[in-house]
């Protein structure tokens, strides 16, 4: 790929590609590990590309020490070219040549936590986009794959546990108390794959036999006294191991696959060839220290990362412009498994809601704000930056359409079509770095009957375009002809680059329901009989029209069923029409957004009334909805409790042209107390039916039980705030004490915290002094102080203060983000300020952070993403401290792209 220089930044561009000048067929490195100065010999076994012009090999580096340049063991001559180390007196032909390269670094003081570092130490990587070139000089882009031999040495009693990718062949002493390991992993990978780690371990080991008879080796490592907090990260990676083969038959396909857990990790987790490295926080959880979701959070990111094995690993990215080749379509397994591993419907369906709120409430905002793109970006500055939730989120909900657009009559839900293009999609390109478009050819090809067959070039708009669609659904009821007309439009507003828009393909599950809730037959103008149950009307035009017919009454429609494309619905439904699809709409989806829509309707109409917030925002027949809801006999607990959970404020506020977030705010929390009082006895009643769930167990039924509980006493005590009554924060803080796992401790404290009541201070202390010496556990009691409700302006203060704390330590991302994140991203109501003192607070944290880690830095930075939308005095303010920031001269590249879209905006 070639780049452009504007101003202080390099952009890169797709349309710049260019395959690989050299390739590079093996590389064998040695490490000599030393924290201060590790030792790198880097041999190369390399080769010119036959279909270019011969030209120097560039190899890429940063924070190197050369030491020798060695050409078929004969010293060359070299030159710098910035950071690239520049070779052109190279062997003539394409016969490969053997290319030594020897360096040195400093681990112990790579902050950005890219290429190789100490962290409490321990030697780990992260070379994933682009931090092996700070390991040794390397051809650093995920199209030139190489066969790795890796031979480890250090000190044996400072480091003896020595990892790194593929299977161990050789291990040994060495003189002077020092020993080895040699690595060889036999299937070619590019070097962002590249992992090693060392350090004194401790693992957690188990042996299992494929369906094909193999035995292999699984091994989770993590820091001695944590041991006893891994067997669900096993479960789990056992359980995604036979689903993968078993759904797609895709087998392990190495001796051993190794999990390490480290507490100093930008990412969530990294999914190296058979050494996955990990953030602590998903792989550690025991019931006294981990909630239900921590629990859910480890299972499925656990799978994530070994579904990389294939897709991913196997099937790599030519370019980095196609990162959710790999990112959106593992998101997809790993949903599919959670779903898989939930068991019932029901389960399910709360799975699937629950993917879709981080989507709206997250991925949506990105696709409005100043840092669009599409999901295969045309061009970036930096790409850590493009580590988004429109690659992996949205990513993944276009690999869902596309297993939509391949079902048919006899496979409705496309999976087995889906199936066939997967198995394709390897014959055609296991071993081979390709494109987005590739892995939709495949799916195509596989399935040549199918809509997506039909549409693909219009499909591929979903990688190419920005923004998310909105769908505008209009029906008529023609009662003399027994006749439904839906007609269908879709628009997508402007993003940075991309002022016009063609239309998407769009699948449209539906059902129509009767005015008491009975699902209706459904009969097309030109079809010969009804279908029952579900079916999907594809837009493809910018309008279209459908029409149902034999239908006896006025249908309420049941629209985008299950969530089957990522768009905005627009649709004038009465709430006469989103009650009956809340009491009676068979498809999970729609029940818990008709209740949404309700919640969202009435918060909307308090925002943009003119005066004080009313102290009733919520009417009677909502609430006489939400009583309906919780004492449902039919519907699990987890459903009523994602169902009587409000709308946030970030997605409020993506609902005005113009937010006011203190008013929002305000609006929110007058719902949530009505709600408390109006409810009271109700919520009695669920808390008492579900407090008590024998011994833990992180099910599906259990957690759902755990989160109803947990909601009913935060809204009792939230209750109690006002009438003054005790015995409710009473009993919070007795359950807080006497909670046999970590969900039921949290979700008191955290009832005790939301609420403000007095007995949250001691309850606080208490906490910290019984888990101060877990890190994971201490992040949420940081969290939980940054994120809370800031009644009298006293969140920002507190934040400072919890930053000054013994425990807090700025240089760790989890503990930076449990209280700077929260604050900044997480609870707008005590961030956006009058005064301004919150984006202040903002600028100085994301240059303090910028200086020693970019990536931490540029993830904070996105916090003002959406001030143009914003009020004044709050605009203005906001775009003066994101110009403060961009005006500071030794700014990250990182920050630099973060904040210059932003301005732009």
């Amino acid at each position: 790929m070639t780049s452009l220089r504007e101003g202080p930044t390099t952009v890169i561009r797709r349309e710049d590609y260019v395959a690989p000048a050299y390739f590079i067929d093996t590389v064998d490195l040695t490490f000599d590990l030393d924290p201060a100065k590790t030792r790198v010999l880097n041999r190369m076994r390399v080769r010119r590309n036959p279909a270019l012009p011969a030209q120097a090999l560039r190899l890429d580096g940063e924070d190197l020490n050369l030491a020798r340049v060695l050409v078929n063991g004969t010293g060359t001559s070299f030159r710098m070219e910035g950071s690239q180390l520049v070779l052109e007196k190279l062997p003539e032909g394409t016969e490969p040549f053997e290319l030594e390269i020897f360096t040195t670094c400093n681990p112990a003081k790579n902050t950005q936590l890219m290429g190789l570092y100490v962290s409490q130490g321990t030697f780990f990587t992260q070379c994933e986009a682009e931090g092996f070139r700070r390991i040794t000089y390397f051809l650093d882009r995920p199209d030139v794959m190489a066969s790795f031999t890796v031979t480890l040495r250090a000190d044996q009693a400072a480091y003896p546990v020595l990892l790194s990718n593929g299977n161990l062949v050789e291990q040994g002493p060495l003189e002077g108390g020092r020993h080895y390991a040699k690595w060889v992993d036999p299937h070619k990978k590019p070097c962002y794959l590249f992992a090693l780690v060392a350090g004194n371990l401790v693992h957690r080991e188990q042996k299992i036999i494929s369906r094909s008879g193999t035995e292999h080796t699984l091994q989770v490592y993590v820091r001695r006294g944590d041991l006893d907090k891994t067997e669900h990260a096993m479960h789990s990676l056992m359980a995604a191991i036979a689903w993968d083969e078993a759904r797609f038959g895709l087998p392990l396909d190495l001796e051993r696959f190794m999990i390490v857990a480290t507490s100093d990790f930008n990412m969530g987790a990294m999914e190296n060839k058979g050494l996955n490295i990990f953030n602590t926080k998903y792989v550690l959880a025991s019931p006294a220290t981990a909630t239900d979701t921590d629990f859910a959070n480890v299972e499925s990111v656990v799978a994530h990362e070994y579904f990389h094995n294939w897709t991913g690993n196997r099937v790599t990215c030519r370019d980095w412009f196609q990162l959710s080749l790999k990112e959106g379509l593992t998101v997809f397994r790993d949903q599919e498994f959670s779903m898989d591993m939930a068991g019932s419907p029901s389960a399910r369906a709360v799975k699937r809601i629950e993917d879709v709120r981080v989507l709206r409430t997250a991925q949506f905002p990105e696709d409005a704000g100043p840092m669009a793109h599409p999901v295969r970006p045309d061009q970036y500055a930096e790409i850590n930056n493009f580590y988004t939730l429109t690659v992996y989120e949205k990513g993944a909900e276009v690999v869902r359409m596309q297993q939509t657009l391949v079902g048919s009559q006899s496979d409705p839900s496309g999976r087995e079509g889906f199936a066939k293009g997967m198995k394709l999609y390897f014959e055609r390109h296991d071993g081979q770095a390709v494109t987005c478009d590739d892995f939709a050819q495949a799916m195509a090809d596989a399935n040549p009957d199918s809509d997506l067959a039909r549409l693909l070039p219009q499909f591929k708009r979903w990688y190419s375009q920005a923004g998310t669609p909105r769908v505008k659904a209009q029906g008529i009821y023609n009662a003399s002809e027994r006749t439904y007309t839906l007609t269908l439009s879709q628009s997508c507003p402007a993003t940075p680059g991309q002022p016009v828009k063609e239309p998407f393909v769009i699948p449209v599950a539906l059902g129509l329901l009767s005015a008491e809730g009975q699902e209706l037959p459904l009969q097309l103008a030109h079809e010969s009989h009804a279908r029952t149950g579900n079916r999907t009307l594809v837009l493809t035009q910018a309008s279209e029209t459908f029409t149902f017919i034999n239908l006896d009454s006025a249908p309420v429609p049941s629209l985008l069923r299950g969530f089957s494309a990522p768009v905005i619905l627009e649709h004038d439904y009465t709430d006469t029409q989103l009650l009956t699809l809340l009491a009676h709409d068979t498809d999970p989806f729609n029940r818990w957004e008709a209740g949404q829509r309700l919640a969202l309707r009435r918060a909307l109409t308090a925002i943009r009334a003119d005066g004080p917030v009313p102290a009733e925002v919520l009417d009677t027949a909502y609430l006489d909805a939400m009583r309906a809801v919780l004492h449902h006999p039919g519907l699990d607990a987890a459903f009523k409790e994602l169902v009587l959970t409000l709308p946030a404020e970030t997605y409020i506020g993506e609902q005005l042209d113009v937010v006011d977030p203190q008013r929002i705010h305000t609006v929110r929390e007058a719902m949530r107390q009505q709600l408390a009082h109006a409810l009271h006895d109700d919520w009695v009643h669920a808390y008492e039916a579900h407090k008590d769930n024998g011994a833990y167990r992180p099910d599906p039924v259990s957690s759902g039980r755990r989160a109803l509980a947990g909601l009913a006493l935060q809204m009792l005590c939230v209750a109690a705030r006002d009438n003054g009554n005790p015995v409710w924060p009473g009993k919070a803080y007795q359950r807080f004490k006497d909670a046999g796992n970590m969900t039921d401790r949290f979700n008191a404290l955290q009832a005790l915290v939301i609420s403000g009541h007095a007995l949250a201070q001691e309850a606080l202390q208490r906490f910290h002094s019984q888990f101060q010496h877990d890190d994971l556990v201490l992040d949420k009691w940081f969290a939980l102080q940054a994120g809370a409700p800031d009644r009298s302006g006293n969140i920002l203060p507190l934040v400072r203060q919890l930053m000054q704390h013994p425990d807090f330590h700025l240089r760790n991302p989890n503990r930076a983000r449990s209280v700077i994140s929260t604050y900044c991203h997480a609870n707008p109501g005590a961030f956006h300020r009058a005064d301004a003192a919150g984006y202040a607070f903002w600028c100085e944290r994301v240059l303090e952070i910028d200086a020693f880690n970019p990536q931490v830095a540029a993830r904070l930075a996105r916090a003002l993403d959406r001030w143009s939308k914003l009020a004044e005095p709050y605009r203005s303010a906001a775009r003066e401290a994101i110009a403060r920031v961009a005006a500071h001269d030794a700014l990250s590249n990182d920050v630099r792209e973060v904040v210059t879209r932003a301005l732009a905006d």
